[in-house]
This record gives structure tokens, sequence and C-alpha cells, in this order.
């Protein structure tokens, strides 16, 4: 019951925010969402990222993603973002179920970055974003050693290939820090919920690339290596 008031506030934070942005008169109310006037250029240039948590998880558990960024600079305020990556879980011999569950698929992510800090232009910046994401995906489920119910002698039971796709969104808070020259290393959390999904016939997928172990909504973290260009 907490998660799920948790779930709804953050998704009323999410819808507002987004609100916000599409108001004409809350740009003429709210400084926040308004482009500082000053000498500074609009377009600031882009940078790339690559996120290290992924490829941690993928060395150390059964699933993770290698995932990838680009970064519009628009007068060191406002971000658009484009997030591309490749999920992969092989998750093998569960403790209850003893099925094997096998995927790897790409996702992709769409949305944009507000500096919050009031100097904007300083090399430090703390975010809050939002994202739009998507995978289509297929899924390999079996399990072996299963005992015939009608004809009692052992059986493998399985599909492979089972279409499947999500669409979900994501709200996401991050600290972006100057380390040397073009170089920047990033933190950020994020809250991911989900919006529309199809699954095989088989049920539920236990994993789905981009947003992690499938629930109606989770969090996750990202630690980023960040070069300015």
């Amino acid at each position: 019951m907490q998660r799920k008031n948790i779930s709804i506030f953050i998704s009323r934070i999410a819808i507002s925010l987004a609100l916000l942005a599409m108001t004409p008169t809350a740009h003429a109310q709210l400084k926040i969402f308004r482009m500082e006037k000053d000498s500074i250029p609009l377009f600031r240039g882009f940078s790339v990222s690559f996120d290290l948590v992924g490829p941690a998880k993928l060395m150390l558990s059964d699933h993770g993603e290698i995932e990838g960024g680009l970064r519009i600079n628009l007068h060191d305020q406002w971000f658009p973002v484009v997030e591309i990556g490749v999920g992969k879980a092989n998750h093998e011999n569960d403790e209850v179920t003893e099925i094997t569950y096998k995927t790897t698929a790409p996702y992709f992510r769409l949305g944009i970055d507000l500096n919050l800090l009031k100097n904007k232009h300083q090399s430090n910046r703390l975010f809050a974003g939002i994202r739009y994401a998507f995978t289509s995906y297929k899924v390999d489920i079996t399990r072996k050693d299963l005992v015939d119910p009608v004809w009692q002698y052992m059986t493998d039971f399985g599909e492979e290939g089972i279409k499947c796709n999500m669409h979900w969104f994501e709200v996401v808070f991050g600290i972006d820090a100057k380390i040397f020259g073009p170089m920047h290393l990033g933190w950020n959390v994020r809250y991911k919920r989900r919006i529309a999904h199809k699954e095989g016939d088989i049920g539920l997928s236990w994993y789905v690339p981009g947003f992690g172990i499938n629930d109606q909504d989770t969090f996750g973290a990202d630690f980023r290596v960040i070069i300015d260009i």
C-alpha cells in the first residue's frame, strides 16, 4: 500500500511538470520554465554519455544493460536527451519455478532534463527530467525435467521467440559534476512507471530490457561518464 501511494504521488508530479511545460500561462508565471536572457548563446553544444552500472550488473548478475546517450545543451538550462541501449537477461534455475528465462533486445528513451541550479552556466549541474521509453523484445522460456501429468515421463516445457513490448515513462533526478576538461561524471536515480505492455501467452516477462525486473513500477540508478563536445 505504501509503495502504491508513492507511485501515485510521483506519477502526479510527472503529470504536473508536463502540464506546466505545455501551458502558456505557466511560462509567464514561473521563471523556472523560461529561458534566461543573457549573452550566452542558445546552442551550447552536445555531450555523449555511457552508463557503467548496467555493464557491471551484466558481469555480476544474470541481467543488465549496455547503454549510451546523446544530450543537447540549450543555454545550459534545457537538455533534450536520447538514450539507446541493449538489455540482456539469462535467468536460470529459479528456485520456485525452475524456469529459464532469456532475452536480448534494444530499448529507446526520449526526454528532456532541466538544470535546477540558479547559476546555470557553471560546470556542475543539478538535473530533473522526464523520459518516454519503449522496447520490443522476444523471450525464450523453458523448464527442463518436467513430469508429464498424463504419461508420467520426464519432458521439457517452454516456448521460444515470444513477442512482447512495453511503453513506460521515467522521472529522473541527477547530478553532473565536471572532473577535468570535457569529462564529467553523472549520478542519477529514476522512477519508472509502466504505461502499456504486451506479453506472451505464457505470462509476464521476468525482465524487460531497459525497464528491469517486470512490475508496474520500479526504481533504478545510473552512474555515467559524460563527454562534452
